[in-house]
């Protein structure tokens, strides 16, 4: 994502429900796939401030690219480029695709650990603000190959 990109990025977003926080921030890695100059999909992470640890964030699928296995391959793109940046767990909150999140590996996990492995993101500082920490449901996986 460039600069010119954050206002159909923040629409596309805000369609999918998701966080808008820290958008414009350098520590937010976000990618965007376009169809027709069209905003089709969208991945995202941020690192923790070790580079162990990252927040998957912003993988939504615009209604028109849906059903097609659009969201598995930007989700997986994201944790390809995250496991290349050196992090060795990734962690995301989801209340509503946790069956999705599963079929990629993601198991629940202690939402109290996410938040301290993770204080310094902007999704963290924004649901420990807001109160809406206390609702969240926690998923983490392993970037790390066996073998």
């Amino acid at each position: 994502m460039t600069a010119d990109d954050r206002d159909a990025v923040t629409r596309f977003l805000h369609q999918a429900d998701l966080t808008l926080s820290g958008l414009d921030s350098p520590s937010l890695r976000l990618w965007i796939d376009r169809r027709d100059d069209e905003i089709v999909g969208c991945t995202g992470y941020e690192l923790s401030e070790d580079r162990a640890h990252v927040l998957v964030r912003s993988v939504a699928v615009s209604p028109v690219a849906r059903r097609a296995g659009r969201g598995r391959e930007l989700a997986r793109f994201a944790l390809d480029q995250a496991a290349g940046d050196g992090a060795r767990t990734a962690w995301l909150f989801s209340r509503r695709s946790g069956p999705f999140w599963e079929s990629l590996g993601f198991a629940h996990a202690d939402r109290d650990e996410l938040a301290t492995v993770l204080a310094g993101t902007h999704q963290v500082r924004l649901f420990r603000r807001t109160g809406q920490l206390e609702r969240e449901i926690a998923w983490s996986r392993s970037l790390v190959q066996a073998g």
